[in-house]
């Protein structure tokens, strides 16, 4: 099966391009040969190299940017991956896309389910779930994997900000009324590897099946302020953390107060998740 893999150099696109090798032959593809913004390079990206299933990390992911430049984030976020679900009905291919937890307004305190009310809070979140919306019209064998506060050890993150701002300050104030799942990079890509192996063994019928929307985050939750120290004390930095309000921090773009997600569907059906504290101690060891 040939896959073609976008963002191959991002957190998640660089995990992918090492897990999904067991899967097929991975043609992946930066952003300086396939930029999601140009929709013209896109199409001609997925003509050229033809493949039986294109897997969609890449994304405009500065959240607070995207208030200032909604155009760009909904033309990468929505117009591309719509595109690109067109491409794979006409060559009769599958994708697996990732969407995020900001698809919620973070309103409802318990775990949000696949099939909940959706309502955006923000250009980001929803631009990503027009992204969504798009790939369900077009009626392809698809997989929408959601997940929340991805991390790892390159690109650009929550865990390496802090890392780099404990080394350079005595005192950290950071947000402790948001609720989430912190999740590694390599966790996300694993997982994919691991359904789209069951995917190829199943054929057509699997993904009559198993087609849709799955939430893919580490378990439990936690809140920036506490991962912040999970993360220090896992790294044995001494440096004072202390709690603040959202309304302490004000930024462009507004995030939901609670994003867990419940990923009881895919853990049922695929395999389990790990605790978002054990994924960090692999991560950082």
């Amino acid at each position: 099966m040939k896959i073609l893999l976008t963002g191959s150099t991002g957190q998640v696109g660089y995990e992918l391009a090492r897990s999904l090798q067991g899967v097929g032959e991975v043609v992946a593809v930066d952003r300086q040969q396939m930029d999601l913004a140009d929709l013209d390079q896109v199409r001609s990206v997925i003509r050229t190299v033809r493949p039986q299933m294109i897997v969609n990390p890449a994304a405009y992911t500065a959240v607070d940017k995207a208030e200032s430049e909604p155009a760009q984030a909904f033309r990468v976020n929505a117009e591309a991956p719509a595109l690109m679900a067109e491409e794979a009905r006409t060559l009769g291919a599958s994708m697996v896309h990732y969407s995020t937890d900001y698809v919620f307004d973070g309103t409802v305190a318990a775990a949000r389910a696949e099939d909940d009310a959706t309502g955006p809070l923000n250009v980001y979140g929803a631009s990503k779930l027009a992204g969504e919306q798009a790939i369900a019209a077009a009626g392809i064998p698809h997989l929408i994997f959601r997940t929340s506060w991805v991390y790892g050890m390159r690109g650009k993150n929550f865990l390496l900000t802090m890392l780099r701002l404990a080394r350079e300050r005595d005192e950290l104030r950071v947000v402790a009324d948001q609720h989430g799942a912190p999740t590694w990079s390599r966790t996300i890509a694993d997982v994919t590897a691991q359904v789209l192996a069951q995917a190829h063994a199943g054929g057509r019928e699997w993904w009559v099946q198993n087609r849709g929307v799955y939430h893919l985050t580490a378990q439990g939750q936690t809140t920036w302020y506490d991962f912040t120290r999970a993360i220090l004390a896992e790294a044995g930095i001494d440096c004072r953390v202390l709690p603040i309000t959202s309304a302490e921090y004000p930024v462009p773009a507004r995030r939901p107060e609670h994003s867990v997600l419940s990923s009881e569907k895919l853990m049922t059906r695929f395999c389990h998740l790990p605790d978002w504290q054990h994924a960090l101690q692999l991560c950082m060891r």
